[in-house]
């Protein structure tokens, strides 16, 4: 599990924010026009934000479990949007 202060963050480009962790790859940020979208340690998409700090958040949010409470909140928002 990794927390905010274990992640080291590096821009490798004017548009790509690297992460590592205990000097591994733990994922990567590219910035597209007005979105910040991340991508975790095996190159996959987790989404797509507004900010780089809701990007870089949603890096550290992939690596913990869901808890049931969370994701009855989760199911609940989604609904809605419906």
């Amino acid at each position: 599990m990794i927390t905010p202060t274990d992640l080291a963050w590096q821009q490798a480009d004017h548009d790509v924010f690297v992460a590592t962790s205990q000097g591994e790859f733990a994922g990567f940020v590219t910035v597209d026009c007005s979105s910040h979208v991340v991508h975790d340690s095996h190159s996959r998409r987790i989404g797509s934000y507004s900010t780089l700090a809701a990007a870089r958040q949603a890096l550290v949010d992939a690596t913990h479990p869901a808890s049931r409470s969370r994701e009855r909140l989760r199911r609940r928002i989604l609904a809605r949007r419906r």
